[in-house]
Formats: structure tokens, C-alpha cells, sequence
């Protein structure tokens, strides 16, 4: 939902810039979408400078910006776009049997590093398992890690699709001429919309560690990513966001934690305790609650 929030975000800027009448008839979209995003960093707090401050440096630095220094800064400052690109190109390049192994970067395994912190710190003691004991950490971690990081490549291509939405970019065509990595990303953007958990499903099932019950969490996890979609089109197209379906998504939104719980049981060779799942749902739906009320009223 973070991307959601993002989107929310911009179009109350672009709502209050179009009542001061600072946007014109015929600017497009993307102008639009850029100037919001600057007012927003513009209303920042940064240490002690007021606005008159940050106008001033703007007037002061502006004139001595070129696309060549810009050019540069993208190089420098965008890596996840470009590690993302440079996987997409070794994985296209790869044997045609690797194409259905459940693959993942190494940004994925990065982004993917807090959650599992998060999960270690403060779902291990409900599996009776110290946190301060390295080996009850290292023991699980390889799949665990897998796992997570896997969910979080799938949802950095989900974050790419709504991104397209947003910017009103057509579907990838498939065309012979197409670099690597578009068709790669095109590829799986296919596969995020059909079956994105298969390659990881049946790693899991390899391992004898698939089990119905975590088979359903992947289910809600397409359909969080669906509703993720759906709403962020709806947000930008200013048509109508239904109640239910921003709940929905919101009981969804953890279905990672709830895979990693489930996969630890039968990692332990544990029979699920329903009680302690349960108790999980609804203190992650209150946790996200909590999340969105801190960041829209906070």
C-alpha cells in the first residue's frame, strides 16, 4: 500500500494546486504528477529552513543545474532500477530451464531484510524460540529468506505495473527490437498477473513444506496486489474507491508474515496453532491500521 499512499499523496497536492489555479488546462498528466511531487519535498521539514529558504536556495542553485549533471545523478542515485535491470538481463540470459526456478535478486533479498528482522524479534517467542540464540535464527533463515525475498520481487514488479498505470504507459509490446530487460519485465508482468508464486510453490513443495493452508495465503497475496492495482488506477482516474475493498486489502496486506509463520511450523514439524494465528491477524490489521492512521492524520 505504500505506493497507494504515494498516489494519495500527490493527487491532494494536485487537487490543491488546480484550486489555486497553478496548473493549466493542458497540462498533461505527467507535468502534473511532477510538479506535486516537488511542492510535497518543498513542504518538508529540513532542520530550520522555512520556505522562504528553500525558494531562495531553488533560485540560487537552479540556473547552474544541466542535464549532464542530472544525467549523472540518475546513474548514481537509481540503483534499485538499475540492479533491477542488470538481474532482469542475467536471468533472460539465463538456460531456458531456469526460467521456471523461483529466482531472486540480490535488491529483493535487501528490501526483504527489515520484514524478516521484524518476524525474528517479534514472531519467534510465539514459536517458544530465542531470539538471542544465533542458531535458533541461522537454522530457519536460508528458507525463510528465500521466501520473503521472493514475495518482495514479486511486489517490486506489482509496484512497476501500478507505476505504468500511473504514467499512463501502455502495455509492453513484444516486439524483436526490445532490449532484455523490457522483454524480462514484460515477461513478468505476465506471470504476476497469472501465477506469480508458482516457481516458489513448487520449491516449497519440493521441500515437502507446501501445505494448503500456505497455498491459500499465496491466493491472498494475488488478490492483495490485484486490489493494490485496482485502487491506485481508481485513485488516479479520481473514480470511485469502495469501502470494502480498501478494508479488504488491508486484511490482506501481511499475508507474507502469515506465510512465514506457517512455514515455521512445518519447518519445526508443528501442528499450527490456530489460536496464536488468529491472535496475528488482528494484531496485523491493527498494526496497519495504526500505519495509515500515522501517516494520513499523523
Amino acid at each position: 500500500m505504500e505506493e497507494l499512499k504515494k498516489l494519495e499523496e500527490a493527487q491532494r497536492m494536485i487537487t490543491l494546486m488546480e484550486s489555486h489555479a497553478l496548473l493549466s488546462s493542458s497540462s498533461s498528466s505527467s507535468n502534473n504528477r511532477f510538479l506535486a511531487n516537488l511542492f510535497l519535498l518543498l513542504i518538508q521539514q529540513c532542520g530550520d529552513l522555512d520556505f522562504k529558504d528553500k525558494l531562495s536556495l531553488i533560485n540560487q542553485h537552479l540556473p547552474k543545474i544541466s542535464d549532464s549533471f542530472l544525467e549523472e545523478a540518475s546513474l548514481l542515485f537509481n540503483r534499485k532500477e538499475a540492479v533491477l535491470q542488470t538481474e532482469s538481463k542475467f536471468i533472460a540470459n539465463s538456460n531456458g530451464d531456469m526460467e521456471d526456478m523461483a529466482l531472486v535478486g540480490l535488491d529483493a533479498m535487501q528490501r526483504a531484510n527489515s520484514t524478516l528482522e521484524d518476524f525474528c524479534r517479534s514472531y519467534f517467542m510465539f514459536h517458544e524460540m530465542d531470539i538471542n540464540k544465533p542458531r535458533s535464527i541461522f537454522k530457519y533463515l536460508p528458507l525463510l529468506s528465500y521466501t520473503e525475498s521472493y514475495i518482495y520481487q514479486m511486489d517490486s514488479l506489482n509496484e512497476k505495473i501500478v507505476n505504468m498505470q500511473t504514467n499512463r504507459v501502455g502495455a509492453i509490446e513484444r516486439k524483436p527490437h526490445m532490449e532484455v530487460s523490457e522483454r524480462w519485465i514484460g515477461k513478468s508482468i505476465d506471470m504476476l498477473k497469472n501465477d506469480p508464486f508458482r516457481p516458489l510453490l513448487d520449491q516449497l513443495q519440493h521441500h515437502g513444506l507446501l501445505t494448503e493452508r500456505i497455498n491459500e495465503e499465496f491466493r491472498f497475496g494475488e488478490e492483495y496486489w490485484d486490489l493494490e492495482r485496482k485502487l491506485c488506477s481508481a485513485l488516479m482516474n479520481q473514480t470511485e474507491i469502495l469501502v470494502e475493498d480498501v478494508m479488504r486489502a488491508i486484511h490482506l496486506k501481511s499475508f507474507d508474515y502469515r506465510v512465514l509463520n506457517l512455514l515455521l511450523y512445518q519447518l519445526r514439524g508443528e501442528k499450527v496453532n490456530d489460536v496464536h494465528m488468529e491472535f496475528l491477524s488482528i494484531s496485523e490489521f491493527l498494526v496497519e491500521v495504526s500505519d495509515d492512521l500515522f501517516f494520513y492524520v499523523g
